[in-house]
């Protein structure tokens, strides 16, 4: 029997099992959870509202969380007015950012799940040393570690690049963290069964552990393309050309008092490319969550 049919009758075998609950239980739960997703919610609605306020409702008090009473397009009109005066044209902001965010997302996910792999499988001198360095790092922000990864890219002469940008998003330490700890939980029983089949190190890789840990690596893929994404200004970069789209935004909400509905809507603008990435990868994180994380 081939190690990929075996495997796809281990998981067949790991179906949720009904739950006994009483209907009393069940409505007090059902309750619980509408009463957190509205309040979760809350934030994104009052977002969206105000980006259609008028200036006038915008400095109500008390202000109003869910409704407008005179919705308008005028803050999404001036935006795009604002944009077009830019001394660098629009779509190389939309071109920055989106090559900044894809590219480094996909390569910290691609790195971080190469290297997880040895350190949750493997057996080699420093492996817990190297985990555990890998571990602290977790502790420090990215406010700690800008100076010396500005040194870092200045003696790599990487300064003002796209590079000194993308190389340290590759380098982070929660990826490699929870792509290792989602690997640990792939039985080793799994990995022999395809060597014995005949399956190379590679095959079983890609074949076998990539499949199971993809709750992890659409996990890291959310939180690089939110971090990325929400990149207003750096630190590594000084040409305009070479800015991304927030900070471009970002320049043209602060013009105070009478900005504030165009500042709104580029709030608006920006959280919506992330809550839309994450709407339309959250139901396949579910669903392999249901039927990931075998154990022996």
């Amino acid at each position: 029997m081939k190690a990929s049919h075996r495997f796809r009758m281990w998981r067949s075998a790991l179906r949720k099992r009904k739950v006994n609950r009483s209907k009393a239980g069940s409505f007090v739960m059902f309750t619980f959870l509408i009463v957190c997703a509205a309040f979760t919610a809350l934030p994104l609605i009052y977002t969206v509202v105000t980006a259609f306020k008028p200036l006038d409702e915008l400095w109500l008090f008390p202000p109003s969380l869910v409704t407008v009473n005179n919705p308008t397009v005028k803050n999404f009109i001036d935006m795009f007015v604002l944009m077009a005066d830019s001394t660098v044209p629009f779509s190389r902001y939309i071109f920055n950012t989106v090559f900044i965010t894809f590219a480094g997302m996909l390569l910290h996910v691609i790195f971080a799940t190469m290297c997880a792999y040895p350190l949750a499988k493997k057996q080699f001198p420093g492996k817990n040393l190297f985990f555990g360095l890998v571990t602290l790092a977790l502790m420090f922000n990215t406010y700690v570690t800008s100076m010396p990864n500005y040194l870092t890219m200045a003696n790599l002469g990487w300064v003002d690049t796209y590079l000194a940008v993308i190389i340290p998003a590759i380098g982070a330490p929660i990826g490699l963290y929870l792509m290792r700890q989602f690997m640990e939980q792939i039985p080793d029983a799994v990995l022999e069964a395809a060597r014995v089949d005949g399956s190379s190190e590679w095959q079983t890789f890609w074949r076998v552990v990539i499949p199971q840990v993809k709750p992890a690596w659409l996990t890291i893929m959310i939180f690089s393309f939110n971090g990325l994404w929400n990149l207003q200004q750096s630190n590594y970069i000084y040409s305009e050309e070479l800015k991304t789209l927030p900070f471009a935004l970002g320049q043209i909400a602060n013009g105070g008092i009478a900005r504030a509905g165009v500042s709104a809507a580029v709030t608006m603008l920006l959280l919506s490319v992330p809550v839309l990435f994450f709407v339309a990868t959250q139901s396949n994180i579910i669903e392999t969550m249901n039927s990931s994380g075998i154990k022996e």
